[in-house]
């Protein structure tokens, strides 16, 4: 019975983890043991992009949803990405790291992006010794003149993260700590930012020029500018965004709604200028745009005052593609459709499997429940296997019992007292339930014997007395098998509610984590509930095989004690007929 419950257990283990398969070939570099997959989707199945994007700066969100931040250093130095040969090491920079509360933001600069096509790219961790690998200026192209996360702490100007160092003079009035990425600066219709002019920022008549910024507004009335630079002004307009260029002004069609980030986007060239709401084409123009010169100011500006909030404000001196512009969009904004952190986790030397990568996920509420499932399932495995094998030796027990229960007919002694019966096979008698109920039949009859005599026989009131006294051995017995049993019971109804329970709990702590983190794509919520519902499976763990194991027991149990009930009615019969059968012939002696 022991085997075989062991054998159980490794049979569903082996069931619940069957991806074994995955390689670590392509390892980038032996001192980082964990990598995990991201998949850029530009096909139908994510973002449905089409054309050449090139040179492309995306967003990773990490979070307790994918990614374990206790495997990595506690600042992230030890992050590494890697180009999709495994080999290329990528450019990026981290924006946000809080392990403590497991959120972070990464840009990563992925070369060569195109429409229609899924690639995967790799995060690097685990490296205890690793200095820190972010590089800020290499990031970005060239072209890329200006970035403001607006991840300064309050009271610090807005830093330019390119090497151009186009830090604003100011600080922004205010900090909002859960922008659309990270950080955002919120404004409240003054104290704009202003960008000191410089030979970087300045445009000739006709120059090509790439404008990308979130923007959130907190009301919609007036005209508000969030960027001006010379004749061109970018803002909104009773909540709709608009483009001036000089005298030209061109503007979305709907305004945005109050309260909610939305993506926009300027890009020209020589022919003229395109604008983009949420990466999708709002408005053009004709022309190109005059030369631009002086500083520029963000937040308001020109008589526009702005009440609401900037995030990632980006300025490019190329007209990016309109992929990018929707790549951007939507890979940044809290509808991600291009990035995702793959639910498959990888070790150096070793396949990831699904089920090691959801143990690696599980939280400490989690853990706290599957590892007292687990001491349950223990005790209830120590319970099985110890009952069983009572339960076995019972019953060999009672056959060698049996055997010379037979052999001794009508003349009913002590085994003790049988001739022929060595100490080893007494020994094994003594573990019969039934030797036991015998020798407490023999003692009532010799009690009985004793007090009035061998010669008369049985009344119906002592044969009753002997019954209620083996009978009550037979009690002691069945106590016996049923001792403990009450822990398979506690296993069967209890476990699947304390599992039931952790997965209740996993569940909410993953839609909370996905909630701070912004990002609600299914990679981001699987692992974790993946995670969760581990939870239940250690209190079905817990409960299948204690259900199997009480339901064969107590079946056991069932034959040998219906097995007892038997021969307490013969044991009693043959010792009321052996003493009736005695009393006349000891009369006649006389």
């Amino acid at each position: 019975m022991g085997r075989t419950i062991i054998a159980w257990l490794i049979a569903f283990f082996a069931i619940t983890s069957p991806a074994f398969a995955q390689t670590s070939s392509g390892w980038w570099n032996k001192e980082w043991p964990y990598r995990r997959a991201v998949t850029v989707d530009t096909s139908p199945t994510g973002a449905n992009l089409s054309g050449a994007i090139g040179r492309t700066v995306l967003l990773v969100r990490l979070h307790n949803g994918n990614f374990t931040f206790s495997d990595a250093l506690e600042n992230g130095a030890d992050l590494r990405m890697v180009d999709t040969d495994g080999k290329t090491p990528l450019p990026f920079h981290i924006e946000r790291y809080d392990a403590a509360n497991g959120i972070a933001t990464l840009w990563v600069s992925v070369p060569n992006l195109a429409g229609g096509e899924k690639r995967r790219i790799w995060v690097y961790f685990g490296n205890k010794n690793a200095p820190a690998g972010s590089d800020i200026a290499g990031t970005y192209d060239p072209d890329t003149v200006a970035v403001y996360h607006f991840s300064e702490a309050g009271g610090k100007a807005a830093a330019d993260v390119t090497a151009n160092a186009n830090n604003a003079q100011n600080a922004a009035p205010a900090i909002d700590e859960n922008g659309v990425i990270a950080r955002a600066a919120k404004f409240a219709g003054s104290g704009e930012l202003i960008i000191p002019a410089s030979a970087s920022l300045a445009s000739p008549a006709g120059g090509p020029l790439t404008i990308e910024s979130w923007v959130k507004s907190d009301q919609p009335n007036g005209e508000q500018a969030v960027f001006t630079h010379g004749p061109l002004i970018l803002g909104l307009a009773n909540g709709v965004p608009f483009a001036l260029v000089g005298e030209q002004r061109v503007q979305a069609s709907a305004a945005v709604k109050t309260g909610e980030w939305t993506h926009l986007g300027f890009v020209a060239d020589d022919q003229g200028f395109r604008f983009y709401v949420n990466g999708v084409e709002a408005a053009a123009g004709t022309g190109p745009l005059p030369a631009l010169d002086g500083p520029i100011t963000l937040g308001g500006g020109n008589g526009r005052p702005f009440t609401g909030e900037l995030d990632e404000v980006r300025l490019s001196k190329t007209a990016r593609p309109a992929a990018m512009i929707l790549a951007n969009a939507q890979s940044e904004g809290p509808g991600n459709k291009i990035v995702a952190v793959s639910d498959q986790a990888e070790r150096q030397s070793a396949g990831g499997g699904n089920f090691f990568y959801v143990l690696a996920k599980i939280e400490i509420i989690d853990a706290v429940i599957i590892g007292l499932c687990m001491v349950i399932l223990l005790l209830a495995i120590v319970v099985m296997i110890t009952k069983a094998r009572y339960i076995n030796r019972a019953v060999r027990a009672n056959k060698v019992f049996l055997k010379r229960f037979r052999a001794l007919h009508e003349h009913l002694i002590s085994m003790k007292q049988v001739e022929g019966i060595g100490p080893r096979e007494l020994a094994v008698i003594e573990q019969a339930p039934l030797a036991r109920l015998y020798e407490t039949g023999v003692e009532e009859l010799e009690v009985r014997r004793g007090t009035k005599g061998a010669r008369r026989a049985l009344s119906g009131e002592a044969v009753e007395a002997m019954r209620a006294a083996v009978d009550a051995e037979v009690v002691a017995e069945n106590q016996k098998f049923d001792r403990w049993l009450v822990l398979l019971t506690i296993a069967i109804s209890g476990g699947p509610f304390i599992g039931l329970l952790g997965t209740v709990l996993g569940v909410m702590n993953t839609f909370a984590g996905v909630a701070q983190a912004g990002d609600v794509n299914v990679n981001a919520i699987a692992p974790g509930i993946a995670a969760a519902l581990m939870a239940t499976i250690a209190g079905l763990a817990c409960a299948i095989p204690s259900l199997f194991g009480y339901n064969y027991l107590n079946s056991r149990i069932s034959e040998i004690s219906d097995e007892m009930r038997v021969f307490v009615d013969r044991l009693i019969t043959r010792l009321a007929e052996m003493q009736s059968d005695g009393a006349p012939s000891l009369q006649a002696a006389e």
